[in-house]
């Protein structure tokens, strides 16, 4: 697989729908990548399988609070500084990155990496989606957790942190993101190739590229709503899907909190008449309820996007008024065993609801 500048507008729209609402802002992310591909080069992108057992990889993330994020974007600088903190922590340069999450920025960031160092980027990451919690991983989920991993903020001020477990982890890494500001760069989850190939979620670089070619190919067509489920019925992870909600917003609280953007966002239809949707979210869309009863949750994908063109909506670009569609789709199989409920579903989020598959809810 390749990236290049003109992939970048179909590949960031496709990793802000993924995001589910979070991620970044995928336009500053497509900014980022833009510059740094055009002064570095193409990012050499591997396939899992290619990658050696033994192989040493980092995740890659931007971390903090999506309100913050649209303000306080990467410089390049640290980014490089985070990889080299964690390098330097475990005596060796790693031989590959890989996204953490796909979705809005998290998903250029390791390009704009890999760009830089000419470190490859593996075709891949740890959710399939994006996630505000840095134990919620497919890694962490079959034992390998995220530490030691390193933190820096614009100013090229670092932490590494050791961890006795990946949640720890996350409240250590959050209290320091947020005396940093509430945007900062993070390498983390050391891992071997093998734990790349038995418990990432695979070719999600390419799943992005292709859900952002779909919308666009809608667009010219005159329907990119149709063109985007279509799509998202011919792969193996997001088949289960469907418009769950078609209306406009009519009231929205969305604060920052625990240095999480917290919240939720009310939908009507048109007519003002009928059944209402409300979104609860942490930075990602969590659950969606239609008149009080649930109709998709986490891990599942909850998907804000403009009515007309497709476009994905961030959380922190909802507005009342906004005339949207709410599409909710399946995740892969590995994110919805015992395990993976356990660590990113519903109760994960305190919220007071078990786990219903989005493909049980769409027959309901």
């Amino acid at each position: 697989m390749k990236i290049k500048l003109d992939d970048l507008e179909d590949f960031a729209r496709g990793a802000a729908f993924l995001g589910t609402g979070g991620g970044g802002d995928p336009y500053i992310g497509k900014l980022l990548a833009r510059h740094a591909i055009t002064e570095f080069g193409d990012p050499i992108i591997l396939d899992p399988e290619d990658l050696a057992d033994d192989a040493l990889v980092f995740c890659i993330a931007m971390l903090g609070a999506p309100t913050v994020l649209v303000e306080k974007a990467a410089n390049g600088d640290d980014i490089d500084l985070a990889i080299k903190k964690l390098a330097d922590r475990l005596g060796r340069m790693p031989d590959a990155l890989i996204p953490i999450e796909i979705g809005g920025i998290n998903s250029t960031i390791p390009l704009v990496a890999a760009a830089r160092t000419g470190i490859p980027l593996v075709n891949a990451d740890g959710m399939g989606r994006a996630f505000p919690e840095i134990q919620m991983v497919t890694f962490n989920v079959y034992g390998h957790g995220p530490t030691p991993l390193s933190v820096v903020d614009e100013h090229l001020n670092s932490v590494v942190v050791d961890a006795t477990d990946a949640k720890t982890a996350e409240d250590l890494v959050r209290s320091v993101a947020i005396q940093m500001g509430l945007s900062v760069m993070t390498a983390n989850y050391p891992i071997t190739g093998k734990v790349v190939k038995d418990y990432g979620v695979k070719y999600t670089l390419t799943l992005a590229l292709e859900i952002g070619r779909a919308i666009a190919k809608g667009r010219r067509d005159g329907k990119p709503v149709e063109a985007l489920i279509s799509y998202l019925k011919s792969t193996e992870y997001y088949q289960d899907c469907g418009v769950l909600f078609d209306g406009k917003v009519v009231d929205l609280k969305r604060t920052t909190e625990g240095g999480f953007s917290v919240g939720h966002c009310h939908v009507e239809p048109l007519t003002g008449k009928g059944a209402r949707m409300e979104i609860t979210f942490q930075n990602e869309h969590l659950i969606a309820h239609v008149d009080g009863k649930a109709v998709a949750m986490v891990p599942d994908l909850i998907c804000v996007i403009d009515r007309e063109t497709a476009e994905p909506i961030p959380v922190e670009a909802l507005r009342y008024g906004q005339r949207i569609k709410v599409v909710g789709a399946s995740v892969p199989p590995i994110m919805r065993t015992p395990e993976a409920i356990a660590t990113f579903g519903p109760r994960a989020f305190g919220l007071e609801q078990d786990y219903v598959p989005i493909r049980e809810l769409l027959k309901s």
